[in-house]
């Protein structure tokens, strides 16, 4: 399938490819690589072509994308877009960013991104009210007393 990022205009700003590897009532699972050149990005090295598994809670405002290194699979961190919830239209699944992000790392720790860009985006006042409980909802995920698992994705969701 593909996978595209939009503004909070819903212009499109990148489009890459993913399987779907679970289709729940609860989400959608998808498997991509990174597709950029490497980038030092909060403290780790994203590099080209490491495994992202990027999980889209039906209905929720935000996604998670757990990214693992592509030698050894280890687990670098979480990248959460704060979005209006993903739409699927055939063979494309699609999501408005709106710059909010949370970055959460394997030791625990969080931070938030992005935050004076969000602040200036010309949004719905409903859409920043559900965008911010989005916010709080992943920092809720992220700072439980169990560290976050796609596999057990449900649990946090």
């Amino acid at each position: 399938m593909k996978i595209v990022k939009n503004d909070h205009t819903g212009q499109q700003v990148w489009e890459y490819e993913g399987i779907c590897v679970l289709d729940t009532p609860q989400a959608l699972l998808f498997e991509a690589r990174f597709n950029r050149s490497d980038l030092h990005f909060q403290g780790i090295l994203l590099r080209e072509g490491d495994p992202f598994l990027e999980l889209y809670p039906r209905g929720k405002w935000f996604n998670i994308f757990e990214i693992h290194d592509k030698d050894s699979g280890e687990i670098k961190a979480w990248y959460c877009n704060v979005t209006r919830p993903a739409v699927v239209l055939g063979d494309v699944i699609a999501y408005d960013d709106l710059a909010l992000d949370l970055f959460a790392y394997p030791d625990g720790s969080i931070r938030v991104l992005d935050v004076e860009e969000f602040e200036q985006l010309d949004i719905p006042p409903a859409d920043r009210e559900a965008a911010l409980a989005g916010l709080k909802e992943l920092e809720t995920i992220f700072s439980g007393q169990r560290s976050f698992s796609m596999e057990r994705f449900q649990d946090f969701i």
